[in-house]
This record gives C-alpha cells, structure tokens and sequence, in this order.
C-alpha cells in the first residue's frame, strides 16, 4: 500500500535556526530518507520551496482563477512530503519515532487511494521519476 506524508510546520518555527542549524537538519534528514529507502519504504521524498513562492488555482464560474501564495492565512503550511509504501500504516509509524523534522513540525500520513476510469477501466498514470 502507497502512503504520503505531509509535513506541517508553523510559518517562522525554524526562523531561529542558523546556518549551520540548518545544514545539520538537511544532513539529519537526508539521511532519515536514505534509512527510509533502504528499508524499502521511501519512494520519493523533498521539502517544498517556501510559501511565498505558492500558487493557488481555484475554479470560480468556470473561469481558472491563480492568486500568488497560499489561498488562505493557516497557522500551519505544508513544508514537504514523502511518498512512502508499506503493508500499513502501523508498520510505517515507528520509522518515524527519531525523525529530526518532527522537531519542527507535524507529519500527517495518509493512504493514497486508486481509483479507475468508469468508462475505461484505466488508473491514473504511473509514477514517473
């Protein structure tokens, strides 16, 4: 079963962190992901660029509406995810007991649901990396 996680952290939580704060949290995090992989559980995982860089697409009346940044002021933001497979999601859950980032934010994992065409029978298309 496919799981992905999101990552939540408050907008500022890690403003107090230098540099060398932050390398060290990239190191620690590369290498959860790399203990995650060779465990056979991660498919993919990436932090995300900062909300400032955000687009949000709406439809309103059938028109395509884009405004610059997260649709709504949220006292957490979606910083990263990870695509992840495992028999459950209890199996998953202690993988994450020493996970640096949850210093710093929240995980919420869900099971990704497949769906098929109801005319066509096909899913969606395979993951391409």
């Amino acid at each position: 079963m496919r799981f992905m996680a999101l990552v939540y952290f408050e907008p500022g939580s890690m403003d107090h962190l230098s540099a060398e704060d932050f390398r060290q949290l990239d190191d620690a995090t590369i290498e959860h992901d790399r203990m995650l992989r060779q465990s056979g559980h991660l498919i993919f995982a990436s932090p995300l660029a900062g909300i400032e860089t955000a687009r949000s697409l709406r439809d309103v009346d059938g028109d395509l509406i884009s405004v610059d940044g997260p649709y709504a002021e949220s006292k957490e933001v979606v910083g990263g995810f990870l695509l992840l497979e495992a028999p459950s999601l209890d199996a998953l859950t202690p993988l994450f007991r020493n996970d640096p980032i949850l210093k710093y934010g929240r995980m919420e994992i869900r099971g990704l649901v497949e769906h098929t065409h109801s005319e066509t029978g096909e899913g969606r298309p395979e993951l391409l990396l």
